[in-house]
């Protein structure tokens, strides 16, 4: 067995073991594992030439395999408490969801993308393993999301006292993606029992590893973090394999911390069946990693060491056989999804809040700041759910956020329950997606709009796609509190407009208060949804007297996509939102002192916007000015003025306007900053046009 690398001690030649092999020898498998094992990562193997025969034959339309990583997987697999541990396996780990439970036939289900595909429902492509009894929450396919995702769900155990253990895997590429060493780094913190299996096979694609990594060397780049312990394997041998997960499942549910588990494996196939490694890797490579395939070293060993005879292996194979056949002939019987369902599962039901009373009390208490009112909701709700969590950048008193958002709550709650994230906004979203599946409530906090972009693709391609792309078998329950907006000379990266960005981004829910009591109301209610929430809180409001509201008491709810009229009038409506409804309501009071009523709607919700009362109130006016804080170009005042164009245009006497900001960046100094963003003046004027068109 070659010498197994681990931590701080580096293996010694002993008998012809390694160090790691020989401290754990009355714990290596017995003879009946290693036929469990063999048997395990032979079906994997007759799994991926089953499903690469059905796309020949034009049944199934893409493959990625995992042919030459089985023995790893599986050693991983055998060593974690399946149903109890949770896992976070990427594409190739088809030896890993066999070790841990799933069926033949579920493999099969999935790759004819039948209804009954217990991971997708044929929403995405084979190899996106998920199963909610097996705690395994569906996969996606950007590489590397899945790392702090498993930093999530390991910090939720640890706050719920299990000693429950997250395995998490990845090929060598992967861990180029930032999000790797942000997840090293917060699970070594916080020493969080976390497995990361990285199996290395060489190339990224066709990218070779000496091009992706400095010095070429996963395991050695990770040497600089506390509490992590490392092991570097032989990823084709079983036993070695074994070893080192052993030991590493061991110390992380004895919450002694992380482990880094780097598997030299080898690649048997092209990357998918939409590529062709010939291309680009030597003939003499393929040919010598052909020679370590790990089930012919598993033959070997079962062999050589008498543990059985080649006929007991010949009888293997050919029972292995059968039994995927089987299970490709039945899951080909299966129906395919209904085309009716394709639009199921964006949000959670509508009935699921049927239970929910909104608005059900006058706000009647002392008035309020918004600020205040949205501190006031955290803690109220804080109080109710045990299961919620806060986390971002300086949220711990003594600073309580830079806004003072969270103010007194780390000192009312302790710092188990709101604290200091590291400065990573994809580490803030990414590990609050691992919380929230694993049943806490987290609300983080991105501290500026303008530097949420690091989060980007955990929120639009993670966090909004989970429940659909699940097929409603996993959810994301949480809140993204965001700071936006202008007219504080913020200057260019203190000041952005991000609603419209959101809102291209499938199952996200999207508040924007412009009052105390709606910021109260609406965070309240999107603590208590099913579905993941970007809450927008403009800072030119935090602490603006005309923004405060007396303050609701603490059973208020606002609900999404119901607008409020601000003002009533019979001769323009004004569409708008956040600080542009202050703005509105001045311009109106001109309009009214002219003869001149207008309507002004304040939507509340970006999505979804109610879209009802902007038709009503234009049907009944005749004439409409969308008016937003964000650019003019492809911004949500667009989407607005889209909709009322197609199913209002009958109902207009004079074209729909619109005020935006101008397509720049926002600048500093106060005598820049009016000209880009919206004024008084130009809000007016516009009202006197169309008062008079």
């Amino acid at each position: 067995m070659p010498p197994t690398k681990r931590d701080a001690k580096q293996a010694d030649k002993t008998n012809g073991k390694s160090e790691l092999a020989v401290e754990l020898a009355d714990g290596l498998p017995t003879h009946e594992q290693l036929v469990d094992a063999y048997k395990l990562m032979l079906l994997a193997r007759r799994l991926d030439e089953k499903e690469l025969a059905l796309l020949k034959q034009g049944k199934a339309f893409f493959h990625i395999g995992g042919s030459g990583h089985e023995a790893v997987q599986v050693a991983c697999a055998m060593n974690l408490k399946p149903s109890y541990d949770w896992a976070y396996p990427y594409y190739r780990g088809l030896g890993f969801a066999m070790g841990v439970g799933f069926t033949s036939e579920e493999i099969m289900l999935a790759e004819l993308h039948r209804a009954e595909d217990v991971m997708t429902g044929g929403r995405q492509m084979p190899g996106h393993y998920g199963k909610p009894s097996l705690n395994i929450p569906t996969q996606s396919s950007p590489t590397g999301t899945q790392f702090l995702q498993a930093v999530g769900t390991a910090l939720a155990c640890v706050r719920d006292k299990k000693d429950q253990v997250v395995y998490v895997s990845s090929g060598e590429g992967a861990t180029s993606e930032g999000e790797f060493s942000e997840a090293l780094n917060w699970a070594s913190r916080e020493k969080l029992p976390v497995i990361f299996c990285i199996e290395d096979n060489h190339y990224a694609i066709s990218v070779p590893e000496w091009q992706q990594t400095a010095g070429g060397s996963v395991y050695e780049i990770a040497k600089g973090y506390e509490n992590l312990a490392r092991y570097k394997v032989n990823g084709t041998d079983f036993r070695e394999s074994y070893a080192a997960a052993k030991e590493a499942v061991a110390r992380a549910r004895k919450g002694e911390g992380p482990s880094l588990i780097v598997a030299d494996v080898v690649r048997l196939l092209s990357h998918s069946s939409s590529d062709d490694d010939r291309k680009y890797r030597p003939k003499d490579e393929i040919e010598k990693d052909h020679a370590r395939d790990p089930l012919l070293v598993m033959e070997s060993l079962l062999i050589s060491e008498q543990i059985v005879t080649q006929a007991e292996v010949e009888s293997i194979q050919k029972e292995t056989k059968r039994r995927v056949d089987e299970a490709a002939d039945w899951a080909e019987s299966r129906p395919l999804p209904d085309p009716s369902t394709v639009t199921l599962h964006l949000f959670a039901p509508a009935e699921t809040y049927s239970h929910f009373e909104f608005e059900k009390s006058v706000p009647s208490g002392k008035r309020i700041v918004m600020v205040d009112a949205i501190n006031h909701a955290l803690h109220e709700e804080m109080l109710k759910n045990p299961k919620m969590l806060i986390w971002g950048e300086d949220v711990e008193d003594g600073k309580g956020g830079v806004f003072t958002a969270t103010k007194g709550l780390s000192t009312k709650f302790g710092r188990e329950r709101v604290f200091n994230s590291q400065l990573a906004e994809a580490s803030i979203v990414g590990t609050a997606f691992g919380a929230s599946v694993r049943g806490f409530k987290p609300v983080v906090e991105i501290q500026f709009a303008d530097y949420i972009f690091p989060a980007m693709m955990q929120l639009k391609n993670e966090v909004g796609m989970m429940r659909y792309r699940s097929n409603n078998s996993w959810a994301c329950p949480m809140v993204i509190r965001v700071p936006v907006g202008g007219y504080i000379h913020g200057g260019h990266y203190h000041s952005q407009s991000i609603e419209s960005l959101f809102a291209h981004c499938p199952g996200l829910y999207i508040a924007y208060p412009s009052t105390s009591a709606d910021a109260k109301g609406l965070l309240k209610t999107a603590i208590r949804m099913e579905d993941p929430v970007m809450f927008l809180e403009h800072k030119g409001l935090y602490r603006q007297s005309y923004a405060m509201s007396p303050e609701p008491d603490d059973g208020y709810l606002v609900p999404f996509g119901k607008a409020s009229i601000r003002r009533e009038g019979k001769d323009i409506t004004v569409v708008t939102y956040g600080s542009m409804v202050y703005m509105a309501l001045n311009a109106s009071k001109k309009l009214a002192e002219q003869g001149t009523e207008v309507e002004v709607i304040d939507l509340r919700t970006i999505v979804p916007f109610d879209k009802e009362a902007v038709l009503e109130s234009v049907k009944k006016t005749n004439k409409v000015l969308v008016l937003s804080e964000d650019t003019r170009t492809s911004g949500f005042a667009a989407e607005i003025s889209s909709v009322i164009a197609e199913e209002a245009f009958e109902h207009l006497d004079a074209p729909i306007k619109r005020i935006t900001a101008r397509d720049f960046p926002i600048p500093y100094s106060p005598s820049l900053e009016p000209v880009i963003l919206p004024t008084e003046a130009q809000i007016t004027k516009a009202l006197e046009e169309l008062a008079s068109y």
